[in-house]
């Protein structure tokens, strides 16, 4: 058996290394009823090889800190698919993880878990920017936002 080694679809995850800051809109939802304005903040490198991208965020609103995640986002080259495992101040078992591909300057995943289903996109707007938008489902057809930021490289 050939060891596995990271190929073009393992590089595309540098576009989101650095650290990165920026504004967020909470939309209101079960989890933030009232919704408003956040800061963000994300550090990510490529660990393990290159063959993974690990994230660490950080959400500010005033001078406390609201909410804490951490990303670990890769490749199955199986599925021809990216993946995002998510793991945050939660604490509820993140389940499978979301499948992405990229189309372009964007990456988008999705995934069904048990509050519903999760959608999450990524799009790049030129080096050190870019937009990510969440948004969540009861049925996998009428979507709602949850969340909209641009973040810049600092």
């Amino acid at each position: 058996m050939e060891m596995p080694k990271v190929d073009a679809n393992h590089e595309k995850l540098h576009a989101m290394v650095g650290q990165w800051e920026g504004e967020e809109i909470m939309h209101p939802s079960p989890w933030d009823p009232e919704g408003g304005k956040s800061i963000g903040k994300i550090t990510a490198a490529m660990e393990l090889g290159g063959f993974f991208l690990i994230s660490n965020y950080e959400q500010i609103r005033g001078d406390v800190t609201t909410f804490r995640g951490h990303g670990v986002y890769g490749y199955d080259a199986n599925e021809k698919k990216h993946t995002m495992h998510w793991f945050d101040t939660m604490g509820g078992d993140p389940g499978a993880p979301a499948m992405g591909v990229w189309d372009g300057d964007v990456m988008s995943f999705s995934n069904h878990h048990k509050f519903g289903y999760g959608r999450y996109t990524y799009e790049f707007k030129s080096d050190g920017v870019y937009t990510f938008k969440m948004e969540a489902s009861q049925d996998g057809e009428n979507w709602a936002p949850m969340m909209d930021s641009t973040y810049r490289r600092v």
